[in-house]
């Protein structure tokens, strides 16, 4: 047993199937139900109705004369060969029960059963007895070939799954938006052209008459009014009441795809109708539109490899005529075999006595008409299934091209359908092209990406936005966009927003919404080319004070960067140097348009200072040249950038100071770190840079520091870390303003008494050098020293009058040849907490009560938490906890 909701699925798929049937399909299918039915009737006549009567024809055999005599009672034998004409007066009534006239057969009732079923078999045709059944058989045939198409294991698949594609495509509220929007692009286009093409009116005209446009004659969407709406409605209703998509879908197809005609109302603003926004999609609705995209794009790039539908539909054409023209022309020449009156001689005489009998066969009138009725039907049969297949023949239904969609201004890229699928949309042509047109939706790139646009824009909303600002360490409201397609129209909203950066952004494009963003002052973008909107430029041009950027070669770097008169700053970052030697200028251009830039970072790989620096000459006071380690060969364009006050050569490949620092003379900032200097010339005498108060040579090779270093009178940082210095000249510890010496990373082995004259030294750094003790002189004159790191030497103990450091707050004794601390290290009350990093087993060489004093904080002196800062010396070395705790633990056990 089963249950009715079990043949539900069977109606619904032949209710959809009916979408794939042409008007000739259908017309065929009633035809051959009423070839069916007509066999079904001839069958049950005959079975039920059919049989032969007969009787004798000739006289019987005579045995016995007297027992065919005439009798008594008055009864006479008649034979064929003699009928007696009998005349009964009109005015003389039959007598009832008159005597019995006629030729007596001497049959009993079983004889006439007998012969009749004998003559049935023998003198009635084989086409009447057979063809009730053979019609029956032939229709069945028929049924089976008319729909084979659809249930074919090759094809079925296919065909559900187009179907199935189909309602979801015809249920899609995208469906309705995006043929809206083409629509009235398309009146919006004809609009403009009906507009250039009619004369202005004459100014004389006092009463002028309404503008009237005319559009395409408007259409009811079909779609709705399909059997597939109409089983998506029927499958629905049995659900509880819920806001389906069938329902938005039907409800809104005929407002949406409006191309029609009729006369509208004029508008003083004709782009009203064109910039009118459509009702977004909810996010649901737009994940499955998604979704539908690439179904249909799986399920087109599989139907497209194959044409099997096409070729099972040919050769069911054609099997179906074949079987039609069989079934003619053996059917034909059987209607002369239906007669009413046959002959039997049957060869039994023995037993009846007679040898011919005279039958009729009951049903062949019947049979004769029903016989004609079939073939008649069959005949249109035929003729349908010859136009089936010259409409195949003739038509190119491999190929399917969107022509009447391709109008539409928004459907134009459609792409061209081939194999199965264009088959299978043109036979769903000859139903409703409606239907095609809402399944091109998903066919169209331009579609898909307006929704991924649609979707992206509410994706990345004002809200989310927000929730990404966060506040950088100036106090700056910041965003950070990276590998997005394009900007989010929510970004321009942002009336807050101080800096933005954007990384890898595919399309940028800066509006005129940007107006909205009133404190946007620094730009970063990273590998991005963004646009720029003229209205657009004038704002930045205006507002941008910051510029940061990225990139990988020159040509991508927008030409509206150099038209910003308001920038103070600008980062470049990436190859700017044109290709061909050192004579060519870099590749960016001029800068003459930027008046108020101030400071100027580049991180590229230059052989020269570009000569352009001289447009900006008067208003640059930083530089700032990271080269990548690519040697920097000429550098004469620095003498030109006289009010220059920082200058930071990086990377660079310099083996001398150049030159064209005598120039500099306001130079207050000189880094030239990580070069191959060897030796400061004394030749320079370093005398023309007196404003200099930060000098920075780490990470080179000097050698020797020249005395003329004492003309520096301002310096106030001195940084020689990581070079080859073995000594230090008497010539240095002249310079009375020096707070910070970094002297890290040498081959220092002792440290001259004359440090005492440094007396406003606050940070000395003599880590990784050779120091085997530090002169007391140090403690007496460094008064304001605060920050000491001596670790990675050979100290063997500290010098006397450590105590006299009161302002020391941090001080590194790692790694030395140290046996205890001395108790003096309890009057440096700036060291308690953390300010003491030495090994755990020298801390506790400490008295108790000095190292309660160094604890006062709470924190165990010699660890660390993560919550505190590096120091704040440049090369002061940093361990983390986990570091830190294990040395100590190790060097406890040894």
């Amino acid at each position: 047993m089963f249950s009715l909701s079990e043949l539900a699925p069977l109606n619904q798929h032949q209710n959809r199937s009916k979408l794939l049937k042409p008007w000739w399909d259908v017309f065929m299918d009633y035809l051959v139900v009423l070839m069916l039915m007509t066999s079904v009737l001839a069958c049950t006549e005959q079975l039920s109705r059919d049989r032969v009567v007969c009787i004798p024809l000739d006289p019987p055999v005579s045995t016995n004369s007297s027992d065919h005599s005439p009798s008594s009672d008055g009864y006479v034998a008649l034979t064929p060969s003699t009928k007696p004409t009998m005349h009964i007066p009109h005015n003389i009534s039959p007598d009832l029960h008159s005597a019995a006239r006629g030729r007596r057969t001497h049959l009993v009732y079983q004889q006439y059963i007998y012969i009749s079923q004998v003559c049935y078999h023998e003198a009635l045709p084989l086409c009447s007895r057979f063809f009730p059944y053979m019609a029956l058989l032939q229709s069945l045939v028929l049924v089976a070939s008319g729909s084979f198409w659809l249930h074919f294991p090759h094809t079925s698949s296919r065909i559900e799954q187009f179907l199935a594609i189909l309602a979801k495509c015809c249920e899609s509220p995208w469906t309705s938006q995006a043929l809206s929007h083409a629509a009235r692009q398309e009146n919006f286009q004809e609009k403009k052209k009906e507009e250039r093409q009619t004369p202005p009116f004459p100014p004389s005209s006092t009463s002028p008459s309404p503008l009237v446009t005319r559009t395409r004659c408007s259409s009811t969407d079909s779609g709705t009014d399909s059997p597939l709406l109409k089983w998506s409605e029927s499958a629905s209703s049995a659900a509880p009441p819920s806001p389906s998509l069938s329902t938005v879908s039907c409800n809104s197809t005929t407002s949406s795809l409006s191309l029609g005609c009729g006369v509208h109302r004029p508008s003083s603003n004709p782009s009203v109708m064109a910039d009118r926004q459509v009702i977004s999609l909810d996010k649901s609705d737009g994940e499955q539109a998604r979704a539908l995209f690439e179904r249909v794009r799986k399920f087109r790039s599989h139907c497209e490899s194959s044409a099997v539908i096409y070729k099972v539909y040919l050769a069911q054409t054609i099997f179906k005529l074949l079987m039609v023209t069989l079934i003619l022309s053996y059917t034909i020449p059987l209607l002369s075999s239906f007669s009413f009156n046959h002959t039997c001689h049957p060869e039994e005489k023995n037993l009846v006595g007679y040898a011919t009998f005279e039958c009729i066969h009951v049903l062949s009138s019947l049979l004769r008409k029903l016989l004609v009725a079939y073939l008649t039907l069959l005949g249109l049969y035929g003729l349908l299934n010859f136009y089936t297949l010259s409409w195949i023949l003739h038509s190119s239904l491999q190929q399917y091209s969107f022509h009447s969609l391709k109008e539409l201004c928004s459907l134009r890229d459609v792409p061209d359908l081939r194999n199965d699928l264009a088959f299978l949309i043109h036979m769903l042509d000859q139903y409703d092209p409606l239907l095609a047109q809402r399944l091109s939706v998903f066919l169209s790139p331009v579609s898909e990406c307006r929704l991924l646009e649609e979707s992206w824009e509410r994706r990345w909303g004002e809200e989310k936005l927000h929730a990404m600002t966060h506040v950088d360490a100036d106090g700056c409201s910041s965003l950070q966009l990276v590998a997005l397609p394009r900007l989010p129209p929510a970004l321009f909203t942002l009336c807050q927003l101080q800096v933005l950066k954007l990384e890898l952004i595919t399309d940028a494009r800066f509006t005129s919404q940007v107006a909205n963003m009133t404190s946007l002052k620094e730009l970063h973008l990273y590998h991005c080319t963004a646009a720029v909107d003229p209205s657009a430029l004038a704002v930045l041009q205006e507002r941008l004070e910051v510029l940061q950027l990225t990139f990988t070669q020159a040509s991508e770097i927008p030409s509206w960067v150099l038209s910003l008169r308001s920038l103070h700053e600008l980062h470049l970052s990436g190859r700017l140097s044109s290709e061909g030697g050192v004579g060519r200028s870099w590749a960016l251009g001029s800068l003459r348009q930027l008046r108020h830039l101030r400071v100027l970072v580049i991180r590229g790989m230059l052989q020269r200072i570009p000569g352009e620096l001289c447009e900006v000459a008067s208003s640059l006071v930083r530089l700032e040249i990271y080269n990548e380690g690519n040697k920097l060969l000429v550098l004469t364009g620095l003498k030109r950038l006289v009010d220059l006050t920082e200058l930071k050569l990086q990377d660079c490949q310099l083996e001398r100071l150049p030159s064209a620092l005598l120039a500099l003379t306001n130079l207050r900032t000189l880094d030239l770190q990580h070069n191959n200097l060897r030796t400061l010339e004394e030749r320079l005498s370093l005398a023309y840079l007196r404003r200099l108060s930060c000098l920075r040579l780490a990470y080179n090779r000097v050698l020797v520091l020249p005395a003329s270093v004492g003309v520096l009178r301002g310096l106030e940082l001195l940084d020689l870390s990581n070079n080859q210095l073995r000594g230090l000249p008497p010539a240095l510890f002249t310079l009375r303003r020096l707070r910070r010496l970094l002297l890290a990373g040498n081959l220092l082995e002792e440290l001259p008494t004359e440090v005492k004259a440094l007396q406003l030294l606050t940070e000395l750094d003599l880590s990784g050098n050779r120091l085997e003790s530090l002169p007391s002189e140090l403690c007496i004159g460094c008064s304001e020293l605060r920050i000491l790191n001596v670790a990675h030497n050979s100290l063997s103990s500290l010098p006397t009058g450590i105590a006299a450091l009161s302002q020391l707050c941090r001080l590194d004794l790692r790694s030395n040849c140290l046996e205890k601390l001395p108790a003096e290290l309890g009057c440096c009350a700036g060291l308690d907490g953390s300010g003491l990093l030495v090994e755990n087993w020298l801390f506790l060489s400490l008295p108790r009560y000095v190292r309660d004093i160094l604890n006062h904080s709470g924190t165990p002196t010699g660890t660390y938490s993560e919550g505190h800062s590096r120091p704040e010396s440049d090369s002061f070395p940093y361990f983390s906890p986990t570091q830190w705790s294990f040395f100590s633990a190790l060097e406890s056990q040894i």
